[in-house]
């Protein structure tokens, strides 16, 4: 696989830095049940890294050391760390929002049977992945058969509740492009998923995030096989909003990765560009250093957060 870190080092991405910090990002583990094209993290099957129990303890002393509101868990599937349902309750004990960031598949995997039920019992907020509302596409960049199990996942949830006006139970979808080109206005785009999920499918939910895919990792790489890397930076620097930089993700939210490590944001994680501030490299340190104020890790490929209408793990900015 191509490294593009030697490609988005030097840049001209102006200098950022952090605000209050009011999310905790962890990713699980690198452990997946599925392998796709655009995966920022190169997740799969045969990935072995998953967060030490020691570590798993930190992040509830955290949350509170810190006045942390919400925990976004990710992975890999985050769902198939052993200790998931565990942390999750812990922190929603706490008043805690949880967002579990689920590929939907994983709710029909041996063992998993119980999860969905667990993740509306706790009022866990769904950010869950579907590249397109058609068969072609999403099994094109996601792998045969995995339409069809996310529809069957959608139902599962809206059958328990989730997505459906009054519930409390959160639903909300993720689209990422399957090429070099930039995410579709969101709210068109969530307009026609409405339309599609709910005619062909009788599919509620919430809202939808577009994504745009980083030149990093799985993605970064096949861009540089296929001699689009450079265009595609191009694209996203000509695209440059300096109206997105003051609600970057990365102003208010901490990645934690499966070592315990702290950056920036989760695609400086996959980069290893670690914390700018050098008192807070590591889960530990946040009990007693408070980040606000400090510097961010940039590079290049922070313009594809910040591209046209910008993008962040809470979709368009």
């Amino acid at each position: 696989m191509h490294d593009t870190l030697a490609l988005l080092e030097v840049t001209d991405f102006p200098p950022i830095s952090r605000k209050q910090l009011d999310t905790l990002q962890v990713n699980l583990g690198y452990k997946c049940n599925q392998r796709c094209l655009h995966c920022h993290v190169n997740a799969g099957p045969t990935r072995t890294e998953m967060m030490a129990a020691e570590t798993i303890t930190l992040i509830p002393q955290v949350l509170a050391a810190r006045n942390i509101t919400t925990l976004d868990l990710t992975g890999g599937a985050p769902e198939l760390h052993e200790q998931f349902c565990e942390l999750v309750s812990a922190a929603t004990a706490m008043g805690v929002k949880v967002v579990d960031r689920c590929n939907l598949t994983i709710l029909f995997e041996p063992g998993q049977e119980s999860l969905a039920a667990f993740l509306a019992a706790n009022k866990v907020e769904i950010v869950a992945s579907l590249p397109c509302y058609s068969l072609e596409n999403v099994d094109a960049q996601r792998g045969e058969g995995v339409f069809d199990k996310s529809i069957a996942g959608l139902q599962l949830l809206n059958s328990l509740g989730y997505g459906m006006p009054d519930s409390g139970l959160v639903l909300n979808l993720v689209y990422n492009p399957q090429g070099p080109s930039l995410p579709p206005n969101q709210q068109t785009l969530e307009a026609d998923y409405r339309r599609e999920l709910r005619a062909n499918f009788n599919i509620e939910f919430n809202h939808l995030f577009a994504l745009a895919n980083m030149p990093i990792q799985r993605f970064g790489s096949t861009l540089v096989s296929k001699g689009q890397f450079k265009p595609y930076m191009e694209l996203l620097k000509n695209n440059f909003s300096a109206d997105n930089l003051e609600s970057l993700m990365c102003r208010n939210l901490v990645s934690v990765d499966w070592l315990g490590n702290l950056y920036d944001c989760d695609f400086n994680q996959q980069l290893s560009l670690s914390t700018v501030g050098k008192s807070a490299k590591h889960l530990r340190d946040l009990l007693r250093v408070d980040v606000e104020g400090h510097d961010i890790a940039i590079a290049d490929h922070c313009f594809g957060c910040t591209a046209g209408q910008g993008s962040s793990c809470g979709g368009a900015l």
